[in-house]
């Protein structure tokens, strides 16, 4: 598992190095602006909640910390909070390296003409651009089942307790196949990359990485009213409950606007 780790941090750095160095060789478009893209104040205002939501995305994942943290050995003495808040801490450090440096050259370079996939903006080399999406491929086959197993965790338990089906591998094997093949039918059929990645931040993940676990840390430790970590916590759960409301409404924007000249399967 460590192993598998380490190559799929190296895949992260890998393609994300390759979009932002190859982006700053290229250098800045004689054409590049850096205004808003939408010329009205609606249009900007939804775009800034769409973009919210991406950024809810890339830093989400808090919905599989606990599946994480229950791999590790606990003791009383050695608690797992311990090395699970350390390496929270530098997953977050690699994830904010990897993306910060996209998202400035990125910006620089193409302004706000950029793609939400980088490596379309580029173009060329081909070569290049093949290989760092042949490293995304790769990474997302390995994260997938990390953030894919609380599902197909709750579906088996719904089919075994609720339906009555014996477990089985047979059952486990063909649950997996089903929901791969559901969502890769949905992705090809909806391929709205920025949109979904705004409505999912915003709907799926703000919940579950800005504001449950605030509700849940002080429904346990129920802090005195008004105090520090009260009023922190109820600011994170203020700032996530609106995050998961107005994002979804900018990226669903987004998407019918994107979907207006969007044909299946062309």
């Amino acid at each position: 598992m460590s192993f598998e780790m380490l190559f799929e941090r190296d895949l992260f750095y890998s393609y994300s190095t390759v979009a932002w160095t190859a982006s700053l060789h290229k250098g800045v478009q004689p054409d590049v602006q850096y205004g808003s893209r939408s010329s009205t104040t609606p249009g900007s205002v939804f775009g800034f909640l769409s973009a919210l939501g991406d950024v809810a995305f890339a830093y989400a994942g808090h919905n599989v910390v606990l599946e994480i943290q229950a791999t590790i050995p606990s003791t009383p003495e050695k608690p797992s909070k311990k090395p699970m808040w350390k390496g929270v801490v530098v997953a977050y450090a690699i994830v904010a390296l990897c993306y910060f440096p996209v998202a400035f050259v990125g910006y620089l370079v193409f302004g706000n003409s950029v793609e939400d996939n980088i490596l379309i903006s580029l173009e060329k080399p081909a070569w290049l651009i093949a290989i760092a999406n042949m490293f995304v491929v790769v990474h997302v086959i390995g994260s997938y089942q990390v953030f894919a197993m609380p599902v197909f965790d709750m579906i088996e338990a719904f089919l075994v307790l609720k339906m009555n089906i014996k477990p089985s591998k047979i059952l486990r094997f063909f649950i997996r196949i089903a929901y791969v093949a559901l969502t890769m039918f949905l992705a090809i059929s909806f391929p709205f990359f920025g949109g979904l990645l705004g409505f999912f931040g915003g709907f799926a993940f703000a919940p579950t990485s800005y504001f449950l676990p605030c509700i849940m840390w002080l429904t346990v430790h129920k802090p005195k009213r008004f105090s520090m970590s009260w009023t922190a916590n109820w600011i994170c759960i203020t700032l996530g409950v609106l995050l998961m409301v107005l994002a979804p409404i900018g990226a669903l924007r987004q998407i019918i606007l994107q979907a207006k000249d969007y044909k299946f399967y062309s």
